[in-house]
């Protein structure tokens, strides 16, 4: 998620500078053809151009539209994470009547599956962008602590080690530290240190993490449909290819005027229209999947450290991790 004010003009055109140079190619070769050959009839009508600008407008619009709603959802998700760890923590600290160990582990437990289910949700599908060059090469500015440390390393800390062995045997570990939690809570219940309603309220709240959780792998595993996508990339290609040969002939028509070199303004005209056009369509494309490491991510990593925060001072711990910071004005 970027954190400042707004991107800067100047990081846009590096994100899109790849972008660009095909632009200038595409605008340079009808010119060159028209200027050095006399080329002329390399026109196509307004009409035709217009028509097919409409429609790829219209479709980005959509997609735009349908993408930010992804993102929107994912961060109320999260949200709700937030909420129901505040719940579970002050639940847990108040109505089990245990010793501190048992309290300390279902805390300890829960921040284990926010742990598991933000790496989860880190993992790379084929779908995702964060393999097109532009974004690997904007992602220098910031980190992604998913993918510089290891689940393993992370839930060492939260787990005794039958329990750490037990979950790394398992494919969805969030969904299983859930159902330990579950079990515990049951044994509790059973030594007579968790009261029956209060049993049920817990159990309410745990069900309210796995839908939580249901609802974050969603967004994760279904991608925005691939035939909106296709479609999309392929009108905005195709108005950018048409461009340079309907502004040819409005600027063929000043050079009578003011010279023949002026015929070259096509160039810049082009790309400038061409841009506005591409970079309406990346940043659809940028924010379909918000959780896969990109610059506009949701901040599962930031999110899940407030939660820690909480939940560790709820047990009066010294040891209190520090807020995550923005690196370059992008907070994972």
């Amino acid at each position: 998620m970027h954190s400042g004010r707004r991107f800067t003009l100047k990081e846009v055109l590096y994100w899109t500078r790849r972008d660009l140079y095909i632009f200038i190619v595409v605008a340079a070769v009808p010119t060159a053809l028209y200027y050095f050959f006399q080329i002329k009839w390399l026109i196509i009508p307004w009409v035709a151009i217009a028509l097919v600008g409409t429609a790829s407008a219209f479709i980005v619009g959509f997609k735009n539209t349908q993408t930010y709603n992804r993102l929107w959802e994912a961060r109320q998700i999260w949200g709700s994470i937030i909420n129901s760890s505040r719940t579970w923590g002050m639940q847990v600290k108040d109505t089990v009547r245990s010793d501190r160990a048992d309290i300390q582990l279902l805390i300890y437990r829960h921040l284990a599956w926010v742990t598991a289910l933000r790496f989860q949700l880190r993992e790379s599908k084929i779908w995702e962008n964060m393999s097109l060059k532009s974004n690997r090469e904007y992602a220098r500015f910031y980190k992604v602590p998913e993918w510089e440390s290891k689940l393993e390393d992370e839930l060492k800390l939260l787990l005794s080690a039958e329990e750490f062995q037990y979950v790394l045997s398992k494919k969805n570990r969030a969904t299983h530290l859930i159902g330990m939690q579950s079990s515990h809570l049951a044994q509790l219940k059973d030594g007579k240190a968790l009261s029956e309603l209060d049993f049920i309220e817990l159990e309410r709240t745990l069900a309210a993490l796995y839908e939580h959780q249901g609802k974050a792998e969603r967004i994760k595993n279904f991608p925005y449909p691939r035939q909106f996508a296709t479609i999309n990339q392929m009108f905005i290609r195709l108005f950018v290819t048409m461009l340079p040969f309907g502004i040819l002939q409005e600027i063929a028509k000043i050079t009578e005027a003011v010279g023949p070199l002026f015929i070259w303004a096509t160039v810049p005209c082009s790309v400038i229209v061409a841009w506005v056009f591409y970079v309406m369509e990346r940043i659809g494309e940028a924010t379909e999947n918000p959780f896969e490491g990109g610059a506009n991510d949701v901040p599962i990593t930031s999110i899940s450290r407030t939660i820690e925060i909480d939940l560790r001072e709820m047990l009066d711990e010294n040891n209190i991790p520090s807020p995550l910071v923005p690196i370059n004005n992008i907070l994972m």
